[in-house]
């Protein structure tokens, strides 16, 4: 359970309840499919942009924001209604093509926007069920490319790993200038996936890998893996891994992300899926994640091996937030702000990613919801928490 805080809940449902409201929270997109959001949300899921994944954003120089999709990146110039025509990063051929769906910007203080990517046409994976152990040829390569002039031309495309990633959930610039990418490793003998993080001091140019955290397991989807992080007050970066253990583990850097020294458990419980981590620009941290079980439950189905060398929680039909004012020491009650059910199969409402659109108002998007269209909502911060004062 997570820790309680001073912080308490509007229970916003009791005001926007209502036959009207209620019918319009729940969308029928099958046979038995039950998909509710809540009602103190704005539902943006019927958006063209996110008819089959989920997209990340930066906000360019002249107030436009800018999405990265397979063919390139977009603009939209009206907070998202409506997007230009894609406009390619590359045209050229060979490794390092950036289509990945699920490439991650960044647009640093200085003006410099860099795109963190995976080679998908060069992706492969395979599980050999003789030895029990990744296949030989696996490999999903990151690639980087940045652009001085807001994405109208782009330079310095390079690989910084050579291996297999699977998701890169985050990247953060930090107060002092860094740029910090968490990125993934398949490690062997037993197979099982680790973290590393690369960090650029020069905007980019050049890269970095960290020491690497390897938490143990055994599995094609076992390890500690898909971190996302955030700049403490104290000048220290907090990682949160996704794990097989009922828990998210806490990782802290001090030197901005070049070494990994204290990690441990933490007290947010957390199903085998990620979280996303961001900080907000009241200051407040805001975590949107999968917890270890349904409300109200005490159990799920578990995946076993060889997705887990133990068996983890399965659990990814709701989608809770909480918020943190002291750094991630204690944080809200979780509010469920998605749920994704289909009779017969796992729902699925998970890979969360967080766009702080206005202050005060973030859109939050789980990419990997199942059945489609993707969880796209918007929400205001002042409707989920209420700041405790001294009369209270």
């Amino acid at each position: 359970m997570i820790r309680e805080t001073i912080e308490c809940i509007r229970v916003t449902a009791l005001l926007f309840f209502s036959v009207t409201s209620i019918s319009s929270l729940i969308a029928q997109s099958g046979e038995g499919v039950s998909r509710w959001i809540h009602p103190g949300v704005e539902d943006l899921s019927g958006r063209s942009l996110f008819s089959t994944v989920g997209h990340r954003f930066v906000r360019l120089g002249n107030g436009s924001l800018l999405a990265v999709v397979p063919e390139g990146t977009r603009i939209s110039q009206d907070e998202g209604v409506t997007w230009f025509p894609p406009s390619p990063i590359y045209n050229g051929l060979g490794a390092g093509v950036p289509t990945d769906p699920e490439a991650i910007p960044i647009r640093t203080r200085d003006g410099v926007l860099i795109v963190v990517y995976r080679d998908r046409l060069n992706f492969k994976w395979s599980w050999n069920k003789k030895n029990q152990e990744a296949g030989d040829d696996v490999r999903s390569d990151v690639w980087t490319v940045r652009s001085l002039d807001d994405g109208k031309t782009w330079i310095d495309r390079q690989r910084i790993f050579q291996g297999y990633c699977g998701f890169i959930m985050d990247t953060i610039e930090t107060r002092s200038g860094q740029v910090i990418v968490p990125v993934q490793t398949l490690l062997r003998f037993p197979s099982r996936h680790g973290q590393f993080t690369y960090v650029t001091e020069d905007q980019g140019r050049t890269w970095k890998q960290s020491n690497l955290i390897d938490l143990g397991g055994h599995g094609d989807h076992d390890g500690g893996y898909e971190g996302t992080l955030e700049e403490l007050t104290d000048g220290r970066i907090l990682m949160l891994l996704r794990t097989n253990l009922d828990f998210f583990w806490e990782v802290y850097s001090n030197d901005n992300g070049h070494y990994w020294r204290t990690f441990g458990p933490s007290s947010i419980d957390s199903s085998s899926s990620p979280g996303y981590l961001t900080r907000l620009r009241s200051g407040r941290l805001v975590l949107a994640w999968n917890r270890l079980y349904p409300k109200g439950k005490v159990t799920y189905r578990r995946d076993v091996f060889p997705r887990s060398e133990v068996p983890a929680s399965a659990h990814r039909e709701e989608l809770s937030i909480a918020f943190s004012e002291d750094d991630a020491r204690t944080w809200t009650e979780p509010v469920i702000v998605a749920r994704l059910t289909h009779p017969g199969q796992t729902g699925a409402a998970c890979y969360p990613y967080i766009f702080e659109v206005q202050t005060g108002k973030f859109w939050l998007i789980a990419s990997h919801s199942r059945p489609n269209p993707p969880v796209w909502i918007s929400l205001k911060e002042e409707n989920f928490v209420i700041k405790k004062t001294s009369e209270l």
